[in-house]
């Protein structure tokens, strides 16, 4: 695993893949753990740093997904279906998994294919639900000894940010960088074009929608998963909230209580 230096700090799993890499959260898994024996080798104690909240956990309690093992008779069917319904596709197979696994629809969005598929296949092969099993995967304890900590705001001055980051990341060329990757033969089915910013700029370049509604579905869409991710922490177990508000926003005063709890736990 080799690191890329940003302001003097190595950071890893960034520029590893190609964009039109396949890419699941067992793939995750396996690079995360090879860059965590690494910093372990250096005597560093490595910070997990992002927002999806389903690759954390898989790395910190180290679940089996079952449901991502090679393909099967019953994934290449439902794909072909996929396949066939075209547009229509999230919305017929989500309610296939809905009739299955009601938990697993309640926490797999329906524009995530893949992973629909996935637990559909899942309960059709061992007659078992995806759900009960991530359920008993979660409740393991971690081979880990760690902190979870989660970042909290205001939530208009987080909706706030997001337009503004929204803003600027179209300022700095996200039209361009789609495009390239568009000409560069990335579709919408890759991994790298599921992203938010990426699949709603796609829409505008094949002529789905003009750039302002889809400058405006990225802001909402955005906020939307903001909500999302604070649902989810909220269910997640350890976790330790730090709430803006209550340091006045002074980052410097964060990182000292959260440097102050990690010496507190040893």
């Amino acid at each position: 695993v080799t690191p890329m230096e940003m302001d003097g700090v190595p950071h890893y799993l960034i520029d590893v893949l190609d964009p039109r890499d396949s890419f699941t959260v067992v793939t995750f898994q396996q690079m995360a753990k090879e860059a965590l024996r690494e910093i372990y080798s250096h005597g560093r104690i490595p910070v997990i740093a992002g927002g999806t909240g389903f690759y954390i956990q898989a790395l910190l309690y180290d679940i089996d997904f079952k449901e991502n093992e090679d393909s099967s008779p019953v994934r290449r069917e439902l794909e072909a279906l996929a396949e066939r319904e075209g547009e229509r596709a999230p919305q017929v197979l989500h309610a296939m998994l809905r009739q299955a696994d009601p938990e697993a629809a309640a926490q797999i969005h329906a524009n995530n294919i893949k992973r629909v598929i996935r637990a559909i296949e899942y309960y059709r092969q061992t007659g078992e639900k995806i759900s009960l099993h991530n359920q008993q995967e979660r409740e393991k304890e971690s081979p880990y000894n760690f902190l979870y900590y989660v970042l909290n705001t205001d939530r208009a001055l987080l909706y706030e940010r997001i337009d503004r980051r929204v803003d600027l990341m179209m300022e700095q060329g996200l039209v361009e960088e789609v495009k390239a990757l568009k000409d560069m033969g990335c579709r919408r089915g890759h991994t790298s074009m599921q992203g938010l910013g990426y699949k709603e700029i796609l829409d505008y370049l094949e002529g789905r929608c003009s750039l302002e509604e889809a400058v405006y579905i990225l802001k909402r869409d955005t906020r939307h998963f903001a909500k999302r991710q604070l649902t989810w922490f909220r269910r997640e177990k350890d976790t330790i909230w730090m709430n803006k508000d209550e340091f006045d926003y002074n980052e410097d005063r964060i990182l000292d209580e959260m440097l102050k709890v990690c010496r507190d736990r040893g």
